[in-house]
């Protein structure tokens, strides 16, 4: 098996689609704000969005909203400065923590999520 990419799976398509085109400045390699389906190449990944209510009929099971939000997954980008980076998307996102040292781990972290939710994680080496 290879791994090709990481979906994720997103109740509000065209507010994340625009989120990772504009805000992250992901480069578009299929879909637009409209196709419910989107992926996204940078640095040699591929990220994709979908739909969730479509997965979830393409897959034969109930769509239910989220009501409880319990982290499962996160995204981890490496920068080459938290801070740096922390400045440019300060007023795009909302932080959930500011840059700090995780001496333990040997990183600098600041976290934010995505507008479907997901946790999204900014770290350079200490």
């Amino acid at each position: 098996m290879e791994l090709t990419h990481t979906r994720l799976l997103v109740d509000n398509y065209k507010e994340c689609f625009f989120f990772y085109k504009d805000v992250l400045g992901f480069e578009l390699s299929w879909g637009n704000e409209n196709s419910n389906y989107a992926d996204f190449k940078f640095n040699g990944c591929t990220l994709g969005i979908f739909k969730r209510k479509q997965m979830v009929e393409a897959i034969g099971v109930e769509y239910v909203t989220l009501i409880d939000k319990v982290d499962k997954t996160a995204l981890i980008f490496k920068v080459n400065s938290v801070e740096e980076k922390h400045q440019e998307l300060k007023g795009k996102v909302n932080f959930i923590t500011e840059p700090t040292e995780q001496k333990d781990w040997g990183i600098k972290v600041a976290h934010f999520r995505d507008p479907a939710g997901s946790l999204i994680e900014i770290y350079e080496n200490i």
